[in-house]
């Protein structure tokens, strides 16, 4: 039987700034609980809904409250996690000179195509655990976004589902909604 080997989150950092997977080149990794987690590298309507969500993510109605980080870590020491979302928003005070913490976090959007079912799943209760109060799953297949809200006893309460025709608002900034049409439409 083989067992991989766990690491923890300060384990994982120390081989990151020691350049440990320089050798990796362009091909991604991320800290799932204590365990390294090769992403999938990103096809083309993976990349331009991440486009569109970083140019919804840094217009001004959101540069005031927040700062959009793109493809970045979120760093969840006590689950020994270094998820990489496609993009998220930290509050506007935070320091760029570490990573931030699910305290920092306002909002947090994976961009699903092939990882659906990690994102909707174990992704989803990870980032329940760690507190992140918004979370949502651009769902590419089924061009629909699901929004996670409510995290209790390390998962959502709160799962609802946004489709064509429908926007949704962002709880750190209600005023700013996202118009699934601009999203996922042509």
């Amino acid at each position: 039987m083989s067992v991989g080997l766990r690491i923890s989150y300060d384990e994982y950092a120390r081989m990151v700034e020691d350049g440990a997977f320089d050798a990796l080149r362009d091909k991604r990794i991320e800290l799932i609980h204590g365990e390294l987690c090769s992403m999938t590298p990103p096809g083309p309507t993976h990349s331009g809904a991440v486009a569109k969500l970083t140019d919804w993510s840094t217009e001004p109605p959101v540069k005031k409250i927040a700062k959009a980080r793109v493809q970045d870590v979120v760093a969840i020491p006590e689950l020994d996690s270094a998820p990489q979302p496609d993009v998220f928003w930290v509050k506007r005070q935070f320091d760029d000179h570490q990573h931030p913490l699910p305290s920092d976090v306002l909002l947090l959007i994976e961009v699903a195509d092939s990882s659906l079912d990690g994102d909707c799943g174990e992704k989803a209760e990870l980032y329940a655990a760690a507190g992140i109060r918004d979370y949502w799953v651009v769902d590419l297949p089924n061009r629909v976004v699901h929004v996670f809200r409510e995290p209790k006893n390390d998962v959502y309460s709160q799962h609802t589902t946004a489709g064509m025709g429908d926007e949704i608002c962002p709880l750190a900034n209600p005023q700013y909604p996202l118009v699934i049409s601009r999203l996922l439409g042509p």
